[in-house]
């Protein structure tokens, strides 16, 4: 309740899948709802990005893997940015490549589509809040990765170096990897040539190999 009109908050939300039956099917879910309010939608990080600048919602609900603009770059961009906005991680992905990356990135929370609708509420309500969201799943995956050491190499390489090794593993050109990125394909080439130092690697798919095989990827 608020103190000057004795009202309930609405909270307003921007919501991001390339998908669309996903984002039709969110904004139905909310328009149900009393206290929420979408606000718009975005098919990739690029959109999302301006979007969230320019509409200003309380959360950005962000799926992560989306062709022309992955929800990773997009959310630490907000956060160079300085967006007001909390960024609750919805997707269908659960792994270390995608888990880690999106918090360290900055997103306030992490959920899995297959979240019941009030789950769903609540943890955009504790977004909005500023709190810490995460599915059972993805905090038991956390906590066993703090208390198991990493592989050999793991630790030498950043999430931005592990980002792009990531996307060098799909198959993605270094233009690709910029765009997706926000960032030069110079400033990708001198990533990889980092990561090929590290790992002891002398192209691409050594370097793929060797994460492979260290468990940095997978």
């Amino acid at each position: 309740m608020t103190e000057a009109t004795g009202t309930a908050r609405v909270i307003t939300l921007l919501v991001v899948d390339d998908h669309p039956v996903v984002r039709d099917g969110l904004r139905g879910m909310f328009a149900s709802a009393p206290g929420f309010d979408v606000l718009g939608e975005a098919a990739d990080g690029v959109a999302a990005v301006e979007l969230a600048t320019r509409l200003d919602p309380d959360v950005v609900l962000m799926d992560l893997r989306m062709p022309g603009g992955g929800g990773v770059a997009a959310i630490a961009e907000l956060t160079r940015l300085g967006a007001r906005s909390k960024v609750l991680v919805l997707t269908t992905y659960d792994t270390d490549s995608d888990t880690l990356p999106a918090i360290e990135a900055g997103a306030t929370g992490y959920l899995l589509k297959d979240a019941p609708r009030d789950e769903l509420f609540t943890a955009v309500r504790a977004a909005a809040d500023g709190r810490t969201v995460l599915s059972p799943a993805v905090a038991s995956r956390l906590i066993a990765r703090v208390r198991t050491p990493a592989a050999p190499g793991h630790e030498s390489l950043s999430a931005r170096e592990r980002e792009v090794l990531s996307l060098v593993a799909r198959g993605t050109s270094n233009r690709e990897i910029a765009a997706e990125l926000f960032i030069s394909e110079a400033t990708v080439k001198t990533h990889l040539t980092h990561v090929f130092a590290k790992l002891g690697a002398k192209d691409r798919a050594a370097a793929v190999a060797v994460a492979y095989e260290r468990r940095i990827l997978g």
